[in-house]
């Protein structure tokens, strides 16, 4: 099983982001998948999750922010970041779950600079 994840960069306070996880179909649209970031000195935090039916949750401090979505047509999973701040520093990955599996895929940095 394969995750690509890519799109992150360098960003101002303020810009916007929509990181992409390319993935088959059948975990795009059969398993739980979500989007993790880890800091420098901070455990390892889910940002944002979406559900096989489309149902999604985000954690508190990106709610309003933050958007997961998957592109079903591009076997994509998407998660579009506005208003950045640079405590979303961070490396994200994306990662899917679901009948006993988990797959990871390689992380993508993200740096909002002050």
């Amino acid at each position: 099983v394969q995750l690509q994840a890519s799109g992150g960069g360098l960003v101002h306070v303020g810009g916007s982001l929509r990181l992409s996880c390319a993935t088959s179909r059948r975990i795009l649209t059969t398993f739980y998948m979500g989007w993790y970031r880890l800091a420098p000195g901070k455990p390892r935090e889910l940002v944002a999750s979406i559900a096989p039916g489309g149902g999604t949750s985000y954690v508190d401090f990106v709610k309003g922010r933050v958007t997961i979505s998957r592109d079903n047509a591009k076997n994509t999973l998407h998660l579009q970041m506005n208003a950045l701040k640079p405590e979303d520093t961070a490396v994200y990955y994306c990662s899917a779950w679901g009948y006993g599996e988990n797959y990871w895929g390689q992380g993508t940095q993200v740096t909002v600079s002050s």
